[in-house]
């Protein structure tokens, strides 16, 4: 279990949390949250007109801040200007996903997609974003597959039920891994 509590501005706040399930063995360690400024978050430009922020991963010779992750996780904030291309390859035999939440654009040639959507890719190495008259924003993440089974319960996700319950048992009894 975590509580952490962003300072929100008169003028709100704006942002996302990526939560990644552990391998089986790694379930009951330590919790850690790495909590990221928008200041250290390297950008850079990319062949066709994009702009990336890299917050896990490396692109372009340029790595994220957040590391340790056992998925080995790329997730980035990818701007392209109207008119623009990005590319990208991806692990081999990671998973991946974009979540469009500015703007639209075509996906892989052939899938249009508008804010606010998200667009999971199937097999393949690489991920291709052009735009049109318009930008778009929206972040990519990938990660290595655990293919484990998974069980969840409000905010637990462990690999069965029987794991569930004890974690509800260890909370009620006061033993349950605390971060606070």
């Amino acid at each position: 279990m975590h509580e952490e509590m962003p300072q929100v501005r008169p003028e709100g706040i704006d942002g996302f949390q990526l939560w990644v399930n552990l391998p089986a063995k790694l379930k009951m360690t330590q919790p850690k949250y790495q909590g990221i400024l928008s200041s250290e978050i390297p950008k850079v430009e990319v062949e066709g007109g994009a702009t990336v922020r890299v917050i896990t991963g490396t692109t372009n010779g340029t790595t994220g801040p957040v590391s340790g992750i056992a998925a080995d996780p790329t997730y980035l904030d990818v701007s392209v200007p109207a008119h623009a291309s990005f590319k990208q390859q991806i692990g081999s035999g990671h998973s991946a996903f974009a979540y469009v939440f500015e703007g639209d654009a075509a996906f892989d040639a052939d899938h249009r997609i508008s804010h606010t959507r998200l667009v999971v890719f199937g097999d393949g190495n690489h991920v291709e974003v052009a735009t049109d008259d318009s930008p778009v924003r929206f972040l990519l993440v990938s990660g290595k597959p655990l293919n484990e089974q998974i069980a969840r319960y409000g905010p637990f996700v462990m690999n069965t039920r029987e794991e569930i319950e004890q974690a509800l048992r260890d909370l009620r009894n006061g033993t349950f891994v605390y971060k606070g």
